[in-house]
C-alpha cells in the first residue's frame, strides 16, 4: 500500500505526547516539529491518526512542498500538483493558507485565494467546469503553510479540529480544550491507574471535559467515533471499505472498554455548570458512566468503594491583588481536602500561577509548561502522602504589621534603606509637580520601582496627607528576614520623605486575608476622610478595609465617564463604593443604577452620593451583578442604558454568591448580557486588572471592540501598563 508523508498538528508544548501517541499507533519515523509531529504510513496509519488521536488538531498528508517569492510562485506550485487525482470538477474544497515571514504573500485571504484559483483554473482547463467553495463541509480542505520562502502543500485529512469531539454543547463555554485536557491525562499516568482499576475525580469539573476525556481513555474509546465527519471522506483515494473496518473496530473496543469503565466523578459547586457537564456525558453516549454531583469543593470526598486513583482538575487562576488572595485560599482549602480525605491518590492540576501551587502544601514533581490557550501553564503532579505535606507560611496580617513596625521604631532596618528613601525623593518631586499641575489629589507614589522594595506607595491628599502601602508578596527566594527588614526600612522612610508623622502612614498585607468573603473587615476604627477627585468627593478609609474606597488606577476612566454623562443614564456594575456614578452623576447624568453585592459598599456609596449632594433618579441596588444582568438581559422590557461601566473582580468565591466567578470564564456571557441593556448609540466601558485576561473577540463578534488600555492607564501608574486593560464596546 502506499506510503504517506504526514503531519499531525497539536498545540505548543505537546508535541513530545503527540509523537508518543503517534508510535503507538503504528507511525513511522516520528520526529517532533513545531507545534506538531511528522510521521510516515499508509492509509490505514493516517485513517487510524483521524480516529484514536486525543492531543492532534489536525492530521496532513503532504502533497509537496515548493520555493515562494513571489505570487505566481505560489500560482505556479499549486499548479504541479495533478488535482483531478483528489477531487471531481463538479466536487467542492476549501482552503486554510497561513503566512509567517514571507513579504511577497503575507494577507491571508489574498493567499487563499490564489490557491482556489490554481485549483479551479486547471480544473476548468481540464474538464470545462469547476469546482465550487464550501467552507463548512468540502470533498477535500487543502492546506498550505508558507514559512519564508517554502510553501507546505497538504491535504488536511481531519477536516476540522480533532479536539472537538462532538459532545461539547456549542452555547457552553468551556475552560479547558479537549486535546489539552487529555494530555494532562496522558502525562499523569491516568491510562495505567484505569487498568489498574482506580477511580478518576475532577472536584472542580466545571463543564466535564476532563471527566469526559478520562472515560474515553479508560475505555479505550477512540475520540474520533464522536466525530461525523472527516476531511478525507470526499477524496477521491478515500476507501470506504478500509474505513468501515477501522470503524467497526474501533467500536468493538469501545464496548468491552466501557463494560471495564472504573469510578469516574465529577463535583461542582454550580448548578447549572454541573447540568452542563450532564448534557455533555449525555451527548458522548456516556449516560450513567460518569457521576456528577453538584458538592463545594469543601465537601469533596470518594466514596468508601471508590478505589484510590486519581484526582485532576483545572481550577480558577487568581491574578489581582485582592482576588488573587481568594484564589490563595480556594487552593490552601483545596489542599487541606487532598490531605484529609485523598491520601494515597495522585494528583494533577494545571494552574496558571505558579506560586498558587505553593499554596496546597504538598510538594509536586518538576512542573510540566502546557498552554491552555495562549496562557502558559504548569501541571503540577504529586502523590498525595504525608511525607510530601507541608504548612504553608501563614502570619495575621495585623501581627506582622505589628512585627514591621516595631522594627521600623527601633531602627532594625535593610541597610540599603537609604537607597529607597533617595528613589522615594526622586518620584516625589517628579509626581508631586504633576499631581499639582493636574489638580490631582491622590495618586501613586511608587510602585516595586526598586526588587529589593516591592511596594506600592499611593499619597491621598484631604484636610492632611495620608500615605497607603501595599506589600507585594516577596518571592520563595527571599529570605522572610530580609524581606521584614526591607518593609520595616520602607515604613520608617516614608513620613521622613514625606514630612508627615508615622500614623498618617498605613500598611496593608492583602495576602494574609483569611477569608473567602472579599467584604470582610480588617479593622473596625471608621475613621474616613474625604478626598477630590475631579471635582468630585469621596469618603476614603485606610484601616479597616483591603483597599480604600477609591482605586486610584481607574482614575482616567472615571474622568471619561464624567466628560461622557451629560444627559445619560448610567449603569454602574460591581459599584464598589460608587465613585464612577458620583463622576457620572456630577457630569449630568439624568438617572443612575449602581449595583453590587455588599451593604457595606453600597452604604458606602450612599454617603458617597450624600457627600456631592447627589439626588434625583440615582438608585442604589443590592445584587450579584452576574445574576442581575442575567435577569434584566432576558427581560421582555429591558431598562436601557446610554453609559455602562462594567468592571467585575478576576475571582471571586463569596458566600454570598451562589456561584463562584472566573472572570476569563465568565466575561462573554457577563458582556453579551451587558450590552443588551445599551441604548441605540450606547457605550459600555469594560475593564479588569487580570494581567492574563485574553479578550474572547471572536465569541463577541456581534459588537465593536476597541482596545482604550494605552488610554486608561495614568501617569503615575506608567511603570505597570498592565495594571488593568479596558475596551469601548457598542453595537456595530
Amino acid at each position: 500500500m502506499t506510503q504517506y508523508q504526514l503531519f499531525a498538528t497539536t498545540p505548543k508544548a505537546m508535541e513530545g505526547i503527540l509523537a508518543n501517541e503517534i508510535q503507538a499507533l503504528g507511525g513511522q519515523n516520528v520526529q517532533q516539529k513545531m507545534a506538531g509531529v511528522t510521521f510516515q504510513g499508509d492509509l490505514a496509519m493516517a485513517y487510524k491518526a483521524c480516529l484514536w488521536s486525543r492531543t492532534a488538531n489536525r492530521i496532513l498528508l503532504l502533497l509537496g512542498s515548493f520555493e515562494v517569492k513571489s505570487q505566481q510562485d505560489l500560482y505556479d506550485g499549486i499548479q504541479c500538483v495533478d488535482w483531478s487525482e483528489h477531487l471531481n470538477a463538479d466536487d467542492s474544497l476549501a482552503v486554510s493558507f497561513s503566512s509567517k515571514n514571507n513579504p511577497a504573500i503575507n494577507n491571508t485571504h489574498f493567499g487563499a485565494l490564489k490557491v482556489k484559483d490554481a485549483i479551479v483554473d486547471q480544473m476548468r482547463a481540464k474538464f470545462g467546469s469547476r469546482p465550487n467553495v464550501d467552507t463548512e463541509r468540502p470533498n477535500i480542505r487543502v492546506n498550505v503553510y508558507l514559512h519564508n520562502d517554502t510553501a507546505q502543500l497538504s491535504l488536511d485529512l481531519s477536516g476540522q479540529s480533532l479536539h472537538k469531539r462532538g459532545y461539547r454543547d456549542i452555547n457552553i463555554t468551556a475552560p479547558i480544550k479537549e486535546n489539552l485536557a487529555a494530555a494532562i491525562l496522558l502525562r499523569a499516568g491516568w491510562p495505567e491507574i484505569a487498568q489498574q482499576g482506580g477511580s478518576l475525580i475532577d472536584p472542580m469539573c466545571g463543564s466535564g471535559t476532563l471527566l469526559l476525556e478520562g472515560a474515553l481513555i479508560a475505555g479505550d474509546i477512540a475520540p474520533g467515533l464522536l466525530h461525523d465527519y472527516f476531511g478525507f471522506i470526499g477524496w477521491k483515494q478515500h476507501d470506504p471499505t478500509l474505513w468501515q473496518s477501522l470503524l467497526d473496530e474501533a467500536q468493538q473496543r469501545r464496548e468491552i472498554g466501557l463494560s471495564k469503565l472504573p469510578v469516574i466523578a465529577g463535583f461542582d459547586q454550580d448548578r447549572r455548570t454541573a447540568a452542563a457537564a450532564l448534557q455533555h456525558i449525555d451527548n458522548a453516549g456516556l449516560a450513567g458512566k460518569i457521576h456528577i454531583e453538584k458538592r463545594d469543593i469543601s465537601d469533596a470526598s470518594a466514596a468508601e468503594s471508590w478505589a484510590k486513583g486519581l484526582i485532576v482538575c483545572n481550577p480558577p487562576y487568581g491574578e489581582r491583588l485582592g482576588d488573587e488572595e481568594q484564589a490563595a485560599l480556594l487552593y490552601r482549602q483545596f489542599g487541606e481536602v487532598l490531605k484529609d480525605r485523598f491520601t494515597g491518590w495522585q494528583a494533577a492540576i494545571i494552574i496558571g500561577n505558579p506560586e498558587l501551587g505553593f499554596k496546597l502544601g504538598i510538594r509536586s514533581q518538576k512542573p510540566i509548561t502546557l498552554f491552555n490557550g495562549a496562557l502558559e501553564c504548569k501541571l503540577l503532579r504529586f502523590t498525595v502522602e504525608e511525607s510530601a505535606f507541608f504548612e504553608p507560611k501563614t502570619h495575621s496580617q495585623q501581627e506582622r504589621i505589628e512585627h514591621i513596625s516595631r522594627r521600623a521604631q527601633t531602627g532594625q532596618v535593610d541597610s540599603q534603606a537609604e537607597m529607597f528613601a533617595n528613589r522615594l525623593r526622586k518620584n516625589l518631586k517628579k509626581l508631586a509637580k504633576w499631581a499639582k499641575q493636574q489638580h490631582i489629589h491622590c495618586y501613586r507614589l511608587y510602585d516595586a520601582d526598586l526588587p529589593e522594595y516591592a511596594v506600592a506607595i499611593d499619597v491621598y491628599q484631604g484636610e492632611q496627607t495620608w500615605v497607603n502601602v501595599q506589600e507585594y508578596e516577596s518571592p520563595k527566594t527571599v529570605d522572610p528576614i530580609k524581606a521584614n527588614q526591607r518593609l520595616a526600612g520602607a515604613m520608617a522612610a516614608i513620613p521622613q520623605v514625606l514630612e508627615i508623622t508615622a500614623e498618617q502612614v498605613f500598611l496593608k498585607i492583602r495576602r494574609k486575608q483569611k477569608s473567602t468573603d472579599q467584604y470582610e473587615k480588617l479593622s473596625d476604627s471608621r475613621h474616613f476622610h474625604v478626598v477630590e477627585e475631579s471635582g468630585c468627593k469621596f469618603w476614603v478609609n485606610f484601616e479597616d478595609y483591603l483597599d480604600t474606597g477609591l482605586f486610584l488606577d481607574h482614575r482616567p476612566i472615571r474622568l471619561l465617564i464624567q466628560q461622557q454623562a451629560k444627559g445619560k443614564r448610567f449603569l454602574n456594575l460591581f459599584a464598589y463604593t460608587g465613585s464612577a456614578t458620583v463622576h457620572a452623576a456630577i457630569g449630568g447624568a439624568v438617572s443612575s443604577i449602581t449595583v453590587d453585592m455588599s451593604n457595606t459598599y453600597l452604604d458606602w456609596a450612599r454617603r458617597n452620593f450624600v457627600l456631592n449632594g447627589i439626588d434625583g433618579d440615582h438608585r442604589l441596588v443590592r445584587a450579584d451583578c452576574s445574576q442581575w444582568l442575567a435577569e434584566q438581559a432576558s427581560a421582555k422590557q429591558k431598562t436601557q442604558f446610554d453609559l455602562i461601566f462594567l468592571d467585575p473582580p478576576t475571582f471571586s468565591n463569596s458566600k454570598r454568591m451562589d456561584e463562584a466567578f472566573d472572570i476569563q470564564k465568565d466575561h462573554v456571557q457577563l458582556i453579551r448580557n451587558a450590552a443588551a441593556l445599551l441604548s441605540p448609540g450606547g457605550i459600555l466601558y469594560f475593564s479588569t486588572n487580570f494581567r492574563r485576561f485574553k479578550m474572547d473577540t471572536e465569541a463577541l463578534s456581534c459588537l465593536v471592540i476597541e482596545d482604550i488600555s494605552s488610554k486608561m492607564i495614568p501617569e503615575d501608574f506608567a511603570r505597570d501598563a498592565k495594571i488593568h486593560y479596558c475596551w469601548k464596546i457598542y453595537d456595530k
